[in-house]
C-alpha cells in the first residue's frame, strides 16, 4: 500500500467519536468484528466520552469553523484547538505556529481564548 497524501483528512476527537458511534449503532456491527478491534473501538469510544468533545454539538463545530476564519490558522491548528480546548496564551503559542514574524497579536490570542471558551463546551 501507498501514502499518497497523508494530510486528505484531519478528524477531530467530535468527529472520530461520531463515527465510531455511527459504526456502533448499524445493527452493532461490533459482534462481527475480530476480538481486538472491537476492543479497540470500545475502548476509543470510552475515552472520548470523558472529553469535551462529547459535549460538543454539530452546530457548536461549525460555528467555532466559522468564527476562527478571520486568524488564518491551518486545519491542523484548527484541529488541535478543538482537541485541546487551549486556556492560555501559552498553550495557544504552543500550537499555533510561528514563522519568521509573529502571526498571531496578543490582541488576537485573546480573542481566541473568548472565542473557545464562549463557542466550545468544557
Amino acid at each position: 500500500m501507498e501514502i499518497i497524501d497523508a494530510n486528505t483528512a484531519m478528524l477531530s476527537n467530535f468527529e472520530v467519536l461520531g463515527l465510531l458511534n455511527s459504526s456502533r449503532v448499524k445493527g452493532d456491527q461490533t459482534r462481527n468484528q475480530s476480538g481486538s478491534l472491537a476492543t479497540i473501538t470500545y475502548e476509543a469510544i470510552k475515552y472520548l466520552e470523558g472529553t469535551p468533545a462529547a459535549l460538543q454539538s454539530e452546530g457548536c463545530f461549525k460555528k467555532f469553523l466559522e468564527d476562527v476564519k478571520k486568524f488564518g490558522l491551518t486545519i491542523k491548528e484548527k484541529t488541535m484547538i478543538l482537541n485541546l480546548r487551549p486556556k492560555t496564551d501559552v498553550e495557544i503559542s504552543l500550537i499555533v505556529q510561528s514563522t519568521d514574524q509573529e502571526r498571531l497579536t496578543e490582541e488576537q490570542i485573546e480573542e481566541l481564548i473568548e472565542l473557545i471558551q464562549n463557542t466550545l463546551p468544557e
